[in-house]
């Protein structure tokens, strides 16, 4: 089954630079090209993944996602604009590391899921039902950490750069936007997540319950920016 999951990820990237070089880096981006980015990196994180840990356990929830994202990428008639016509070129900069961040935290929401799914599972004594094929405890709490440490970078520069452009084109009274605050609280919430796994030390429970609230900040802050 991998071999052809990750067939189709290579069709889909060749999809994605068709895509971006049909833009011309000069009309603008819609939605559904941004879902289809999204779609890619979550299947490219699922692999570095398996690469890794040779567990496949997160295509229990990635999987399904991204053919829901490919699959609203592929059927719309009408583009819906994300992305304004003649807009600074490092716009395009700003989407890919934005989407790399927000891959990063999906994944780790997954894990999140994956652990509380398995402690359950363990303390039933599920031994020989469909979960107890899931990766051990540790496993699954690493993997979520190490996804957020990775996606953080990207998150950060990727809103720094969005803010450059958006004050340069926009001015300050762009900052007062809603749509922004939410982006900021979704990072602030990311950071939190970060600073509680790195120097409290929280992991488990306590690390998949605040995954699962910076995932919920991070969807507030998608719906607001593409159908704001």
């Amino acid at each position: 089954m991998l071999p052809a999951v990750g067939l189709g990820a290579v069709f889909h990237f060749v999809s994605v630079l068709e895509s971006v070089k049909l833009s011309d880096f000069d009309n603008s981006w819609s939605v559904h090209q941004v879902e289809s980015l999204l779609a890619f990196l979550l299947m490219a994180f699922f692999f570095a993944i398996y690469a890794f840990y040779r567990t496949a356990s997160p295509g229990i929830a990635v999987f399904p996602l991204a053919f829901v994202l490919t699959l609203s990428a592929q059927s719309y008639s009408e583009p819906s604009t994300l992305v304004p016509p003649q807009f600074s070129r490092w716009i395009y900069v700003h989407i890919a590391l934005i989407m790399i961040g927000y891959s990063a935290l999906i994944i780790s929401f997954v894990a999140s899921i994956l652990y509380l799914i398995q402690e359950k599972n363990l303390k039933a004594k599920g031994i020989g039902s469909f979960w107890s094929r899931l990766p051990a405890l540790a496993t699954i709490d690493e993997i979520g950490y190490r996804v957020l440490i990775f996606g953080f970078p990207f998150m950060t520069f990727g809103l720094i750069a969005g803010s450059v452009l958006a004050e340069a084109k926009f001015g300050a009274e762009y900052f007062k936007d809603p749509k922004v605050l939410l982006s900021a609280l979704m990072w602030l919430v990311y950071t939190v997540l970060l600073y509680t796994r790195w120097s409290a030390g929280w992991r488990g429970r306590r690390a998949a319950y605040l995954a699962a609230c910076a995932f919920a900040a991070a969807a507030v802050a998608w719906v607001a920016n593409i159908h704001g």
